[in-house]
């Protein structure tokens, strides 16, 4: 069901100002008791009613009230017979008899324009209202992504530091502490290698920063000679997977060109380690 169409339909101001039909009131009634926001509109409707009425309310004098009645009592007083209308039945002798209200239309007229206005304080309040609370849900919503997308990063980091801490407690895993060369004695790294599955971690213990078009890259000496391990990026979150290397007996790391060298240049070598096979 379409409640804001419902609730705009204007049943509910009839409702409150007494002037919907049977049929309307037993229908609204029984969707109040289905949808909160009906029974809610409802309930704001009848409150707006009764503040404007109390804030506008003023006691009138004795001598305003007596006018009022007595220009009520010529209002509604028989000054003349009322025009009777016959209308012809089976019965020539039974007759209808239809008086014109004089004051009906008055009375019509009057509500009506009751009506409109107290549709239009709702129709305004409650627009005033769906634009505050979807205010509040989009930026609760946006809160929320913003919570979630913070706490997606923070589990993605914890899970990469479980795994680093997995490795190093692994004992199938070598460690091979990589000091710095003389010159360059500051620095240090270590490479945590598996001689069985040939997986190269690297974990940066403390390195020069590098000048933008320049970056590190691990070589693994093997059987005297040296073979590209990868390039090392940016490993703030743990270990860093190099390249897989087989029969390693040392590692080194050399300052190169961004994108890596296809050989080491040996006089920007800044860190060497040897591997201390494991009984």
């Amino acid at each position: 069901m379409d409640t804001r169409a419902y609730i705009e339909s204007g049943i509910i101001e009839s409702y409150i100002l007494g002037v919907a039909s049977p049929e309307e009131i037993a229908e609204l009634e029984l969707l109040c008791t289905q949808y909160p926001e009906i029974k809610a509109a409802v309930d704001a409707f009848a409150l707006v009613i009764e503040q404007q009425a109390m804030a506008g309310a003023i006691t009138p004098p004795p001598a305003v009230k007596e006018n009022l009645m007595q220009q009520l009592a010529g209002e509604f007083a028989v000054k003349q017979p009322a025009a009777i209308f016959t209308l012809p039945t089976t019965n020539a002798n039974d007759n209808i008899s239809i008086q014109p209200a004089a004051g009906y239309w008055k009375f019509a007229a009057a509500a009506a324009v009751i009506l409109l206005v107290a549709s239009a304080i709702l129709n305004f309040y409650l627009y005033s209202n769906y634009q505050n609370t979807n205010t509040k849900y989009e930026a609760l919503l946006t809160e929320k992504n913003s919570l979630q997308a913070s706490n997606g990063a923070y589990q993605t980091r914890l899970n990469l530091l479980q795994q680093s801490m997995d490795i190093v407690q692994n004992p199938a895993y070598t460690l091979v502490a990589l000091n710095g060369l003389p010159g360059k004695e500051n620095n240090h790294a270590t490479v945590y290698w598996n001689s069985t599955s040939h997986d190269v971690y690297f974990l940066s213990t403390k390195m020069d920063k590098v000048p933008q078009d320049k970056q590190y890259q691990l070589w693994a000496i093997v059987n005297g000679k040296p073979v590209d391990a990868g390039l090392i990026g940016d490993c703030t979150d743990g270990l860093c997977k190099l390249k897989s290397i087989e029969g390693a007996s040392a590692f080194a790391i050399t300052l190169e060109p961004k994108g890596g060298s296809i050989n080491p240049t040996t006089s920007a070598m800044f860190v060497l380690g040897s591997v201390n096979k494991q009984s």
